[in-house]
């Protein structure tokens, strides 16, 4: 294949310079199939390069946080009201409230606490196992609940050292 050519002049002698569009007889000519090979290698190329962007990244090493709770009496027991009225009873309004030094009976926000005295939201809180209840029980129970609103224990004053409240 022939090319045009220009002449230019450079110091008084004549270069023949190929032009720039076009093919000279010493340039390689490629193939349509070695083309699609060689752009299919690129695209394959720069898609596995960029691939990585997408990637999930590599889960980060942490330590684990453990929290050391402890926990009351009947931590996977039955939270019924015997339970209740046995906690009840050890319950020391004057001391400290603590997991096993709580009243169970005592409301916060309309809620009830947990075995351990920690109250729904509250880190530690888990859902006591409560068992059935019947009307005849309940009005046992309210009664009962009666009865201690008229005669609180000892000591027990909104604001002492064992109540939450």
């Amino acid at each position: 294949m022939t090319a045009q050519l220009e002449h230019r002049q450079f110091d008084g002698a004549a270069a023949k310079i190929p032009c720039p569009y076009e093919l000279t007889d010493d340039h390689e000519k490629v193939s349509t199939a070695q083309f699609n090979i060689k752009m299919k290698t690129f695209i394959l190329a720069i898609t596995a390069a960029t691939a990585v962007a997408f990637a999930p990244a590599a889960p980060q090493r942490t330590s684990a946080t453990a929290l050391f709770l402890e926990m009351g009496n009947y931590d996977g027991k039955l939270w019924d009201n015997e339970a209740k009225k046995a906690v009840y009873n050890a319950w020391d309004p004057n001391s400290p409230r603590t997991v096993n030094n709580f009243n169970p009976f005592e409301t916060w926000d309309g809620n009830s606490p947990d075995c351990s005295g920690r109250y729904p939201g509250e880190t530690g809180y888990k859902d006591p196992a409560r068992g059935d209840v019947n009307f005849q029980q309940m009005m046992i129970e309210r009664e009962e609940a009666e009865a201690r609103a008229a005669n609180p224990k000892p000591g027990f004053t909104p604001g002492c050292p064992g109540c939450r409240n």
